[in-house]
């Protein structure tokens, strides 16, 4: 009887545990891995994140509902969303622009409405003029609900210049924290 109880108590807290580490992924952090590098040097290839939904509001499992977040994406943030044309795949770049505003690439500088921008996180990477979103002289307008997003090895990136904007609905949240490897633990800029 007693083998019972404790196989049944085991039973039940494997469960419970379950059932708190899918509420917890689903609704408040989730981990990644990093699988390329296209965010070098800031993120490593094998890199482990932690990614913080709460921010914008996690979605409900199999719908398209979100939960109001806490706060707003900002210029510089490094997001995790659903790839565009490809919706089984995340992918990890730094948000550049939102909708309604007009970038260019200019000798690999970033201008958002004509303006330079001066956040260091942008300013000290040289953006190249690939794709067809990134000619050189010419702007590009983000359409409303969308947002463009650069990888910072900007000459191996695989991001907005080539296949175009980031609905909004599609972002999972902020990448956070690097948690492994131990030496590289620390909060992502």
């Amino acid at each position: 009887m007693a083998a019972k109880s404790a196989a049944r108590e085991w039973t039940e807290s494997i469960i419970i545990a379950f059932i708190l580490a899918m509420f917890i992924r689903t609704f408040f952090i989730q981990a990644f891995r990093i699988p390329s590098g296209s965010m070098l040097p800031t993120l490593q290839i094998e890199d482990r994140l932690m990614v913080n939904k709460l921010l914008v509001g996690p979605k409900f499992p199999f719908t398209r509902y979100r939960l109001p977040g806490y706060g707003k994406l900002k210029r510089g943030d490094v997001i995790v969303f659903v790839y565009p044309e490809n919706p089984k795949k995340d992918f990890i770049k730094r948000l550049i622009a939102f909708g309604g505003e007009t970038i260019e690439i200019k000798f690999g500088d970033v201008y958002i409405n004509g303006e330079l921008i001066t956040d260091p996180r942008i300013r000290n990477i040289y953006y190249y003029n690939y794709g067809p979103n990134a000619l050189p002289g010419e702007s590009i307008k983000v359409p409303e609900g969308s947002l463009f997003v650069l990888g910072d090895n900007s000459a191996s990136s695989h991001d907005s210049r080539y296949w175009g904007f980031v609905p909004e609905d599609n972002v999972i949240g902020k990448a956070e924290l690097i948690y492994w490897p131990v030496n590289r633990m620390r909060f992502i800029q």
